[in-house]
């Protein structure tokens, strides 16, 4: 397109001039022209994944190319417009075998050669039709979308794309990564008020559909990716979904055995202490610990390691005990030795 200025700066006339170079959209998306709908669409999947500027941040080639995987499949992927697209590519191909001059692009675009267009432009229109917001290529306009259309004359088409996702973080305790958490939130400008589901860990990923950047020429908006920072418990160490705690066990229960009671996020339970524990060994209480975060039905373990309480202040009966104790152990110790020994 030539610009002109015609009076004001906004008032403008488009005159078609030129050629318009052919583009393989078949190539572009590596099918045979005879690729059914599934066949396309699957391509371009694996396509748009690899070269999405989410995927490749600052990658210029990227971007370019994943723009034109999506005008390849705007094409392709519409039965009307892959029609006339399929129509043009045989008349264009047999033309090229001809061997005749410059193809009629105004043929197919449905604009008479020479004609002009005059209209006024908004602002908008005219970021467009500058390079703002990013549009297809000359080709998919001249057939589809140019000038003489039903659409506005000078008013680029936009790629579809998906707005970019947007992390976040958050920062809960560790009861809450137990119970699940709620966080009200403001992301540029907008209060999103976001579910944290029970069983993450730190540095676990929660997204959030359709509350990061907008998308592009009626694309959908991109995710609000939430990066949680689980902070650390004054009783409870984390591994996994297993929760590890210290629980203090009289000497009496600990040789003898008996029962206590231990803390969970859940209530508090009771653990069983066999005789003659000994002082650091750990007990596994199953199902007590984290749920799963993919199954909040299931969870880990609590592992509880004992801390034998020795007792302080004996009185003088305690200490004689103890005496008679000690004496008794020294004793069958000495009747263990061999004679003579």
């Amino acid at each position: 397109y030539d610009v002109y200025v015609d009076g004001t700066a906004q008032d403008l006339v488009l005159a078609w001039r030129g050629s318009v170079e052919f583009k393989d959209y078949y190539a572009t998306l590596g099918v045979p022209r005879g690729a059914d709908a599934k066949s396309i669409k699957s391509a371009y999947r694996k396509l748009a994944r690899t070269h999405h500027p989410d995927v490749n941040p600052g990658d210029q080639a990227s971007e370019d190319r994943f723009k034109s995987i999506a005008e390849a499949y705007e094409v392709l992927g519409d039965p009307e417009k892959r029609a006339r697209y399929d129509e043009l590519g045989t008349a264009y191909r047999r033309h090229q075998r001809s061997g005749g001059g410059g193809f009629d692009w105004n043929e197919w675009s449905g604009q008479p050669t020479g004609a002009t267009s005059h209209r006024t432009l908004t602002p908008e229109e005219l970021e467009g039709l500058f390079g703002g917001g990013g549009g297809f290529s000359d080709f998919f306009e001249t057939l589809f979308g140019g000038i003489g259309e039903a659409q506005s004359p000078g008013k680029r088409a936009q790629i579809r794309t998906k707005g970019r996702s947007v992390q976040h973080p958050v920062r809960i305790t560790l009861d809450e990564a137990f119970h699940g958490a709620r966080r009200l939130l403001s992301i540029d400008g907008r209060r999103i008020e976001a579910s944290i589901p029970p069983g993450v860990r730190d540095g676990s990923k929660v997204r959030i559909r359709g509350q990061g950047e907008q998308g592009r020429g009626g694309g959908d908006a991109g995710d609000l990716i939430l990066v949680v920072e689980v902070a650390p418990h004054s009783r409870f160490a984390r591994r996994g979904d297993d929760l590890r705690e210290e629980v203090s066990v009289p000497l009496y229960t600990a040789m003898l055995g008996g029962e206590i009671d231990v803390p969970t996020f859940s209530g508090p339970v009771h653990l069983t202490i066999p005789a003659e524990t000994a002082n650091g060994r750990h007990i596994r209480l199953k199902g007590k610990g984290m749920p799963r975060l993919q199954d909040s039905g299931k969870r880990g373990d609590l592992i509880a390691t004992v801390n034998v309480d020795l007792p302080t202040d004996l009185s003088a009966d305690e200490r004689r005990l103890f005496e008679e104790l000690r004496g008794m152990r020294a004793s069958e110790g000495d009747r263990s030795l061999p004679t003579g020994a």
